[in-house]
Protein backbone atom coordinates (compact mmCIF):
# COMPACT_ATOMS: atom_id res chain seq x y z
CA UNK A 1 0.00 0.00 0.00
CA UNK A 2 1.35 3.44 -0.97
CA UNK A 3 2.57 5.99 1.57
CA UNK A 4 1.01 9.41 0.96
CA UNK A 5 1.75 12.74 2.60
CA UNK A 6 1.26 16.48 2.19
CA UNK A 7 4.38 18.63 2.30
CA UNK A 8 4.20 22.34 3.17
CA UNK A 9 6.41 25.04 4.70
CA UNK A 10 6.68 28.75 5.44
CA UNK A 11 3.11 29.22 6.57
CA UNK A 12 3.91 32.29 8.72
CA UNK A 13 0.65 32.12 10.63
CA UNK A 14 -0.80 35.55 11.44
CA UNK A 15 2.11 37.25 9.71
CA UNK A 16 1.88 41.00 10.39
CA UNK A 17 1.11 43.07 7.32
CA UNK A 18 3.30 45.91 6.12
CA UNK A 19 2.31 48.80 3.88
CA UNK A 20 -0.80 46.98 2.61
CA UNK A 21 -2.53 47.67 5.91
CA UNK A 22 -1.81 51.38 5.53
CA UNK A 23 -3.55 51.66 2.16
CA UNK A 24 -6.70 49.55 2.22
CA UNK A 25 -8.08 48.25 5.53
CA UNK A 26 -10.60 45.90 3.87
CA UNK A 27 -7.90 44.36 1.69
CA UNK A 28 -5.57 44.16 4.69
CA UNK A 29 -8.24 42.21 6.56
CA UNK A 30 -8.52 39.74 3.68
CA UNK A 31 -4.78 39.12 3.45
CA UNK A 32 -4.35 39.24 7.23
CA UNK A 33 -6.62 36.22 7.64
CA UNK A 34 -5.41 34.42 4.53
CA UNK A 35 -2.51 32.57 6.20
CA UNK A 36 -4.96 30.87 8.58
CA UNK A 37 -7.35 30.00 5.78
CA UNK A 38 -4.49 28.57 3.72
CA UNK A 39 -3.48 26.37 6.65
CA UNK A 40 -7.07 25.18 7.02
CA UNK A 41 -6.98 24.33 3.29
CA UNK A 42 -3.85 22.24 3.92
CA UNK A 43 -5.56 20.33 6.75
CA UNK A 44 -8.66 19.86 4.56
CA UNK A 45 -6.42 18.46 1.81
CA UNK A 46 -4.89 15.95 4.22
CA UNK A 47 -8.34 14.82 5.33
CA UNK A 48 -9.93 14.64 1.88
CA UNK A 49 -7.00 12.69 0.44
CA UNK A 50 -6.76 10.48 3.56
CA UNK A 51 -2.98 10.82 3.64
CA UNK A 52 -0.73 9.14 6.14
CA UNK A 53 1.12 12.26 7.28
CA UNK A 54 1.61 16.01 7.06
CA UNK A 55 5.21 17.29 6.76
CA UNK A 56 5.84 20.92 7.78
CA UNK A 57 9.36 22.06 6.93
CA UNK A 58 9.68 25.11 9.15
CA UNK A 59 8.39 28.64 9.73
CA UNK A 60 4.93 27.93 11.05
CA UNK A 61 5.12 31.35 12.71
CA UNK A 62 6.54 34.74 11.87
CA UNK A 63 8.99 35.48 14.66
CA UNK A 64 8.48 36.75 18.19
CA UNK A 65 4.72 36.42 18.27
CA UNK A 66 3.08 36.43 21.66
CA UNK A 67 -0.57 35.70 20.80
CA UNK A 68 -1.70 32.39 22.24
CA UNK A 69 -4.71 32.66 19.92
CA UNK A 70 -2.33 31.61 17.16
CA UNK A 71 -1.23 28.67 19.29
CA UNK A 72 -4.80 27.59 19.97
CA UNK A 73 -5.70 27.83 16.28
CA UNK A 74 -2.70 25.68 15.33
CA UNK A 75 -3.43 23.07 18.01
CA UNK A 76 -7.10 22.89 16.96
CA UNK A 77 -6.19 22.26 13.33
CA UNK A 78 -3.58 19.62 14.15
CA UNK A 79 -6.12 17.94 16.43
CA UNK A 80 -8.34 17.45 13.36
CA UNK A 81 -5.53 15.35 11.87
CA UNK A 82 -5.01 13.50 15.15
CA UNK A 83 -8.68 12.51 15.28
CA UNK A 84 -8.42 11.18 11.71
CA UNK A 85 -5.33 9.11 12.52
CA UNK A 86 -3.00 11.31 10.45
CA UNK A 87 0.46 12.01 11.84
CA UNK A 88 2.22 15.37 11.60
CA UNK A 89 5.97 15.98 11.48
CA UNK A 90 7.29 19.49 12.10
CA UNK A 91 10.71 21.10 12.11
CA UNK A 92 11.38 24.60 13.41
CA UNK A 93 12.74 27.16 10.97
CA UNK A 94 14.53 30.45 11.61
CA UNK A 95 11.28 32.26 12.46
CA UNK A 96 10.02 29.47 14.72
CA UNK A 97 13.24 29.56 16.73
CA UNK A 98 12.29 33.09 17.85
CA UNK A 99 8.71 32.29 18.76
CA UNK A 100 7.57 31.90 22.37
CA UNK A 101 4.71 29.77 21.04
CA UNK A 102 7.22 27.16 19.89
CA UNK A 103 8.40 26.62 23.44
CA UNK A 104 5.02 26.69 25.20
CA UNK A 105 2.55 25.04 22.83
CA UNK A 106 1.09 21.64 23.73
CA UNK A 107 0.22 19.59 20.66
CA UNK A 108 -1.58 16.23 20.15
CA UNK A 109 0.46 13.08 20.69
CA UNK A 110 0.44 12.29 16.96
CA UNK A 111 2.49 15.44 16.23
CA UNK A 112 6.26 15.09 16.22
CA UNK A 113 8.26 18.33 16.56
CA UNK A 114 11.92 17.62 15.88
CA UNK A 115 14.57 19.05 18.19
CA UNK A 116 17.84 20.78 17.37
CA UNK A 117 19.51 17.38 17.25
CA UNK A 118 18.69 15.14 14.33
CA UNK A 119 16.09 12.47 15.09
CA UNK A 120 14.56 9.62 13.12
CA UNK A 121 11.02 8.27 13.43
CA UNK A 122 10.40 4.84 11.89
CA UNK A 123 6.87 4.14 10.66
CA UNK A 124 5.95 0.47 10.22
CA UNK A 125 2.74 -1.30 9.42
CA UNK A 126 2.27 -0.94 5.69
CA UNK A 127 3.95 -2.46 2.67
CA UNK A 128 6.71 0.11 3.13
CA UNK A 129 8.72 1.04 6.18
CA UNK A 130 9.18 4.80 6.23
CA UNK A 131 11.95 6.60 8.13
CA UNK A 132 11.29 10.30 8.75
CA UNK A 133 14.44 12.28 9.61
CA UNK A 134 14.37 15.85 10.86
CA UNK A 135 16.34 18.57 12.63
CA UNK A 136 15.12 21.97 13.80
CA UNK A 137 16.80 25.33 14.09
CA UNK A 138 17.94 25.76 17.68
CA UNK A 139 18.71 29.45 17.07
CA UNK A 140 17.48 32.03 14.58
CA UNK A 141 20.68 31.91 12.53
CA UNK A 142 22.19 28.78 11.01
CA UNK A 143 25.16 29.85 8.86
CA UNK A 144 26.45 26.28 8.43
CA UNK A 145 24.88 23.36 6.58
CA UNK A 146 22.64 21.09 8.63
CA UNK A 147 23.21 18.12 6.33
CA UNK A 148 26.15 16.68 8.35
CA UNK A 149 23.76 16.36 11.32
CA UNK A 150 21.52 13.88 9.52
CA UNK A 151 21.96 10.19 10.14
CA UNK A 152 22.58 7.75 7.26
CA UNK A 153 19.54 6.26 5.51
CA UNK A 154 17.70 3.55 7.42
CA UNK A 155 18.30 0.27 5.62
CA UNK A 156 15.31 -1.12 3.77
CA UNK A 157 13.08 1.88 4.49
CA UNK A 158 11.93 4.81 2.39
CA UNK A 159 13.86 7.74 3.89
CA UNK A 160 12.35 11.22 4.11
CA UNK A 161 14.36 14.21 5.33
CA UNK A 162 12.89 17.50 6.65
CA UNK A 163 15.23 20.47 6.41
CA UNK A 164 14.89 24.26 6.49
CA UNK A 165 17.51 25.64 4.12
CA UNK A 166 18.23 28.37 1.59
CA UNK A 167 19.89 25.76 -0.65
CA UNK A 168 22.24 27.71 -2.90
CA UNK A 169 20.72 31.06 -1.95
CA UNK A 170 17.96 33.38 -3.13
CA UNK A 171 18.06 37.18 -3.71
CA UNK A 172 14.99 37.67 -1.51
CA UNK A 173 16.05 35.37 1.34
CA UNK A 174 18.98 35.37 3.73
CA UNK A 175 21.34 32.39 3.61
CA UNK A 176 20.32 29.78 6.18
CA UNK A 177 21.78 26.28 6.51
CA UNK A 178 23.05 26.41 2.91
CA UNK A 179 23.70 23.23 0.93
CA UNK A 180 23.72 22.16 -2.71
CA UNK A 181 21.14 19.88 -4.36
CA UNK A 182 24.00 17.58 -5.39
CA UNK A 183 24.82 17.05 -1.71
CA UNK A 184 21.21 16.13 -0.97
CA UNK A 185 21.14 13.66 -3.85
CA UNK A 186 24.29 12.07 -2.51
CA UNK A 187 23.05 11.55 1.05
CA UNK A 188 20.92 8.55 0.15
CA UNK A 189 17.45 9.73 1.15
CA UNK A 190 14.48 9.21 -1.17
CA UNK A 191 12.70 12.54 -0.55
CA UNK A 192 13.89 15.86 0.86
CA UNK A 193 11.05 17.97 2.27
CA UNK A 194 12.57 21.46 2.30
CA UNK A 195 11.40 24.87 3.43
CA UNK A 196 12.55 28.53 3.59
CA UNK A 197 12.40 29.79 -0.02
CA UNK A 198 8.92 31.10 -0.84
CA UNK A 199 8.95 29.82 -4.42
CA UNK A 200 8.16 26.28 -5.49
CA UNK A 201 11.12 24.16 -6.59
CA UNK A 202 11.23 20.46 -7.46
CA UNK A 203 14.15 18.42 -8.73
CA UNK A 204 14.39 14.70 -9.41
CA UNK A 205 17.51 12.59 -9.42
CA UNK A 206 18.79 10.03 -6.95
CA UNK A 207 16.45 11.82 -4.55
CA UNK A 208 13.29 13.84 -5.06
CA UNK A 209 13.94 17.36 -3.71
CA UNK A 210 10.95 19.63 -3.15
CA UNK A 211 10.66 23.20 -1.87
CA UNK A 212 6.87 23.70 -1.87
CA UNK A 213 6.95 27.49 -1.45
CA UNK A 214 4.68 29.24 1.00
CA UNK A 215 0.97 28.30 0.87
CA UNK A 216 -0.17 31.95 0.87
CA UNK A 217 1.56 34.97 -0.62
CA UNK A 218 1.73 38.08 1.56
CA UNK A 219 2.72 40.81 -0.91
CA UNK A 220 3.48 41.45 -4.58
CA UNK A 221 6.95 39.94 -4.18
CA UNK A 222 5.24 36.60 -3.49
CA UNK A 223 3.08 36.71 -6.60
CA UNK A 224 1.16 33.90 -8.24
CA UNK A 225 -0.86 30.99 -6.89
CA UNK A 226 0.65 29.29 -3.86
CA UNK A 227 0.39 25.63 -3.05
CA UNK A 228 1.27 22.54 -1.04
CA UNK A 229 2.67 19.30 -2.44
CA UNK A 230 0.78 16.01 -2.31
CA UNK A 231 3.31 13.18 -2.60
CA UNK A 232 2.65 9.50 -3.14
CA UNK A 233 5.33 6.83 -2.70
CA UNK A 234 4.24 3.65 -4.44
CA UNK A 235 5.00 0.10 -3.40
CA UNK A 236 7.77 0.12 -6.00
CA UNK A 237 9.20 3.26 -4.31
CA UNK A 238 8.34 5.54 -7.24
CA UNK A 239 7.36 9.03 -6.12
CA UNK A 240 4.49 10.99 -7.66
CA UNK A 241 4.09 14.73 -6.98
CA UNK A 242 0.94 16.82 -7.27
CA UNK A 243 0.82 20.58 -6.72
CA UNK A 244 -2.40 21.61 -4.95
CA UNK A 245 -3.33 25.28 -4.73
CA UNK A 246 -3.90 26.49 -1.16
CA UNK A 247 -3.75 30.30 -1.48
CA UNK A 248 -6.92 32.20 -0.72
CA UNK A 249 -5.66 35.28 -2.54
CA UNK A 250 -2.91 35.56 -5.12
CA UNK A 251 -0.92 38.64 -6.03
CA UNK A 252 -0.38 39.41 -9.68
CA UNK A 253 1.19 42.22 -11.71
CA UNK A 254 -1.30 43.28 -14.37
CA UNK A 255 0.01 45.40 -17.22
CA UNK A 256 -2.33 47.74 -19.11
CA UNK A 257 -1.23 49.28 -22.41
CA UNK A 258 -2.90 52.68 -22.80
CA UNK A 259 -1.13 53.58 -26.04
CA UNK A 260 -3.34 55.78 -28.19
CA UNK A 261 -6.09 56.15 -25.59
CA UNK A 262 -7.72 59.58 -25.90
CA UNK A 263 -10.33 59.69 -23.15
CA UNK A 264 -10.84 58.57 -19.57
CA UNK A 265 -13.67 56.14 -20.31
CA UNK A 266 -11.56 54.26 -22.84
CA UNK A 267 -8.74 53.97 -20.31
CA UNK A 268 -11.09 52.46 -17.73
CA UNK A 269 -12.35 49.94 -20.30
CA UNK A 270 -8.80 48.77 -20.93
CA UNK A 271 -8.17 48.49 -17.20
CA UNK A 272 -11.34 46.45 -16.71
CA UNK A 273 -10.47 44.22 -19.67
CA UNK A 274 -6.99 43.54 -18.26
CA UNK A 275 -8.41 42.80 -14.80
CA UNK A 276 -10.99 40.42 -16.29
CA UNK A 277 -8.29 38.47 -18.14
CA UNK A 278 -6.16 38.30 -14.99
CA UNK A 279 -9.15 37.14 -12.94
CA UNK A 280 -9.80 34.32 -15.41
CA UNK A 281 -6.18 33.15 -15.20
CA UNK A 282 -6.02 33.34 -11.39
CA UNK A 283 -6.21 30.01 -9.57
CA UNK A 284 -7.10 31.39 -6.14
CA UNK A 285 -10.42 32.62 -4.78
CA UNK A 286 -9.27 36.25 -4.70
CA UNK A 287 -6.96 38.23 -6.99
CA UNK A 288 -4.87 41.14 -5.70
CA UNK A 289 -3.63 43.10 -8.70
CA UNK A 290 -0.85 45.64 -8.99
CA UNK A 291 -1.73 47.65 -12.07
CA UNK A 292 1.05 48.91 -14.31
CA UNK A 293 -0.24 51.55 -16.73
CA UNK A 294 2.08 52.30 -19.64
CA UNK A 295 2.13 53.66 -23.19
CA UNK A 296 1.96 56.99 -24.99
CA UNK A 297 -1.43 58.54 -24.30
CA UNK A 298 -2.91 62.00 -24.19
CA UNK A 299 -4.05 61.11 -20.67
CA UNK A 300 -0.46 60.77 -19.44
CA UNK A 301 -0.51 63.88 -17.26
CA UNK A 302 -4.17 63.57 -16.27
CA UNK A 303 -3.76 60.07 -14.82
CA UNK A 304 -1.25 61.52 -12.37
CA UNK A 305 -3.20 64.68 -11.65
CA UNK A 306 -6.38 62.69 -10.93
CA UNK A 307 -4.61 59.81 -9.15
CA UNK A 308 -7.25 59.58 -6.40
CA UNK A 309 -10.06 59.35 -8.95
CA UNK A 310 -8.08 56.76 -10.92
CA UNK A 311 -7.58 54.63 -7.80
CA UNK A 312 -11.27 54.75 -6.87
CA UNK A 313 -12.53 53.96 -10.37
CA UNK A 314 -9.98 51.18 -10.86
CA UNK A 315 -11.10 49.68 -7.54
CA UNK A 316 -14.72 49.91 -8.70
CA UNK A 317 -13.76 48.11 -11.92
CA UNK A 318 -12.05 45.41 -9.87
CA UNK A 319 -15.13 45.00 -7.69
CA UNK A 320 -17.27 44.63 -10.82
CA UNK A 321 -15.00 41.84 -12.06
CA UNK A 322 -15.55 40.07 -8.74
CA UNK A 323 -13.23 39.03 -5.89
CA UNK A 324 -10.57 41.28 -7.37
CA UNK A 325 -8.65 43.96 -5.51
CA UNK A 326 -6.20 46.72 -6.44
CA UNK A 327 -3.01 46.65 -4.39
CA UNK A 328 -1.36 49.62 -6.10
CA UNK A 329 -1.24 51.52 -9.40
CA UNK A 330 2.13 52.20 -11.03
CA UNK A 331 2.19 54.84 -13.77
CA UNK A 332 4.66 54.79 -16.65
CA UNK A 333 2.59 56.64 -19.22
CA UNK A 334 3.87 59.51 -21.34
CA UNK A 335 2.25 62.13 -23.49
CA UNK A 336 2.65 61.46 -27.23
CA UNK A 337 5.82 63.22 -28.42
CA UNK A 338 6.80 64.30 -24.89
CA UNK A 339 10.24 62.77 -25.19
CA UNK A 340 10.98 64.73 -28.34
CA UNK A 341 9.40 68.03 -27.34
CA UNK A 342 11.61 71.05 -27.74
CA UNK A 343 12.28 72.76 -24.40
CA UNK A 344 12.41 76.13 -26.11
CA UNK A 345 8.84 75.77 -27.38
CA UNK A 346 7.34 74.13 -24.30
CA UNK A 347 7.98 75.58 -20.82
CA UNK A 348 6.93 72.30 -19.14
CA UNK A 349 9.34 70.33 -21.33
CA UNK A 350 12.03 72.86 -20.43
CA UNK A 351 11.35 72.32 -16.74
CA UNK A 352 11.42 68.54 -17.24
CA UNK A 353 14.86 68.77 -18.84
CA UNK A 354 16.11 70.99 -16.00
CA UNK A 355 14.81 68.60 -13.33
CA UNK A 356 16.22 65.49 -15.01
CA UNK A 357 19.65 66.82 -16.00
CA UNK A 358 20.50 69.21 -13.20
CA UNK A 359 18.28 69.03 -10.12
CA UNK A 360 17.93 65.24 -9.80
CA UNK A 361 21.63 64.68 -10.54
CA UNK A 362 22.91 67.21 -8.02
CA UNK A 363 24.57 65.93 -4.86
CA UNK A 364 22.71 68.50 -2.73
CA UNK A 365 19.32 67.22 -3.90
CA UNK A 366 20.28 63.57 -3.45
CA UNK A 367 21.66 64.19 0.03
CA UNK A 368 18.55 66.06 1.14
CA UNK A 369 16.25 63.37 -0.26
CA UNK A 370 18.22 60.65 1.49
CA UNK A 371 18.15 62.58 4.78
CA UNK A 372 14.36 62.98 4.59
CA UNK A 373 13.91 59.31 3.78
CA UNK A 374 16.20 58.22 6.62
CA UNK A 375 14.22 60.34 9.08
CA UNK A 376 10.92 58.86 7.87
CA UNK A 377 12.30 55.33 7.97
CA UNK A 378 13.34 55.83 11.58
CA UNK A 379 9.73 56.50 12.59
CA UNK A 380 8.30 53.39 10.88
CA UNK A 381 7.70 49.99 12.50
CA UNK A 382 10.44 47.51 11.68
CA UNK A 383 8.19 45.39 9.43
CA UNK A 384 7.29 48.38 7.24
CA UNK A 385 10.83 49.61 6.64
CA UNK A 386 11.89 46.90 4.23
CA UNK A 387 8.60 47.05 2.33
CA UNK A 388 8.82 50.80 1.78
CA UNK A 389 12.57 51.38 1.60
CA UNK A 390 14.11 48.05 0.56
CA UNK A 391 16.23 45.38 2.20
CA UNK A 392 19.67 46.84 1.52
CA UNK A 393 21.53 49.96 0.38
CA UNK A 394 21.12 49.17 -3.32
CA UNK A 395 17.34 48.78 -3.05
CA UNK A 396 17.14 51.92 -0.92
CA UNK A 397 19.02 53.94 -3.56
CA UNK A 398 16.80 52.60 -6.34
CA UNK A 399 13.64 53.43 -4.41
CA UNK A 400 14.88 56.99 -3.83
CA UNK A 401 15.49 57.38 -7.57
CA UNK A 402 11.96 56.19 -8.27
CA UNK A 403 10.53 58.56 -5.65
CA UNK A 404 12.38 61.49 -7.20
CA UNK A 405 11.22 60.56 -10.70
CA UNK A 406 7.60 60.08 -9.62
CA UNK A 407 7.66 63.35 -7.72
CA UNK A 408 8.93 65.20 -10.77
CA UNK A 409 6.21 63.65 -12.94
CA UNK A 410 3.56 64.68 -10.39
CA UNK A 411 4.79 68.28 -10.47
CA UNK A 412 4.69 68.31 -14.26
CA UNK A 413 1.18 66.84 -14.26
CA UNK A 414 -0.06 69.64 -12.00
CA UNK A 415 1.56 72.21 -14.28
CA UNK A 416 -0.14 70.65 -17.30
CA UNK A 417 -3.45 70.79 -15.46
CA UNK A 418 -2.86 74.48 -14.74
CA UNK A 419 -2.18 75.13 -18.42
CA UNK A 420 -5.44 73.41 -19.39
CA UNK A 421 -7.40 75.44 -16.84
CA UNK A 422 -5.96 78.72 -18.13
CA UNK A 423 -6.65 77.70 -21.71
CA UNK A 424 -10.31 77.22 -20.92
Amino acid sequence: MAFRFVHTADIHLDSPLRSLALREPELAELIGGATRKAFVAIIDLCLSEQVDALMISGDLYDGEQTSMKTARFLADQLRRLHEAGIKAFIIRGNHDAESRITRELTLPESVKVFSGRTETVLLRGGALDVAVHGVSFAQKHAPESLLPKFRPPHDGAVNLGLMHTSLGGSPSHDAYAPCAPAELHGHGFDYWALGHIHQRFAERGRATIVMPGNPQGRDINEAGPKSATLATIGDDRTITLEERVTSIAEFQRVGVDLSGVEDWRAALKRIESALTAARVSAKSEHLVARLGLAGATALGWRLRFDADRLAEEASAAAAAVGKTWIDKIELACAEPGAAGASPSSDPVAELRALMEREVAQSKAFQDELREMAEELRGHLPAGSREDLFGRDAAEFAQILREVASDGAEDVLAFLRAGDKDRAT
